[in-house]
């Protein structure tokens, strides 16, 4: 599924909190905050990558390929499972964070659409690359430094739901696979 699509399935999602029962899923369980933390360690290190590639064109776009699917597969996983739970288990006093939350997912997306349809030959490849580093390092600092810490402080079962996002990122991972 593209980074932009928003099903109406991910407003309908409710949030795994401790009531409700644990999965018959065989996808190992692993705490949902731990799991996104990876996925921002893994992106982070694709940047790096990036920037050690110079003027090999054709490792720079694998590399930004890596970039765009990582964080089209995150952004899907946050915005269908874990932005509606955390927006329920927060509830008021946490509704300023998941709206920005959403908007700077806007501002990423916009930027993945631009490098998954340019060329490491266009003029401003590097500087989209390098702005989209910065919108994810600075989204990635906000979750993980207030909205992370806020969500553990509820009662929303972070093993459960870390097993959903693993589920359903495994599943988007097999559909943006070439066949």
């Amino acid at each position: 599924m593209p980074i932009g699509t928003n099903t109406s399935q991910s407003k309908q999602r409710r949030p795994a909190t401790k009531a409700r029962s644990a999965s018959s899923s065989q996808t190992k369980q692993q705490d949902a905050i731990k799991l996104l933390m990876n996925d921002h360690d893994e992106v982070e290190a694709l940047f790096k990558q990036f920037q050690k590639a110079k003027n090999n064109g054709r490792q720079k776009a694998d590399i930004v390929e890596q970039i765009c699917q990582a964080l089209t597969v995150h952004a899907e996983i946050e915005e269908e499972i874990f932005y509606p739970a955390a927006r329920e288990a927060l509830g008021e006093k946490g509704e300023d964070t998941m709206d920005e939350a959403e908007v700077e997912h806007g501002a990423i997306k916009g930027l993945v659409e631009q490098l998954q349809d340019a060329s490491p030959d266009d003029e401003m490849y590097d500087a989209k690359v390098k702005v989209l580093c910065e919108y994810v390092t600075h989204h990635v600092k906000e979750e993980e430094g207030t909205m992370f810490p806020k969500i553990k402080k509820t009662d929303l079962d972070l093993d459960e739901l870390g097993t959903e996002l693993m589920e359903r990122k495994t599943e988007l991972m097999g559909e943006e696979q070439p066949e």
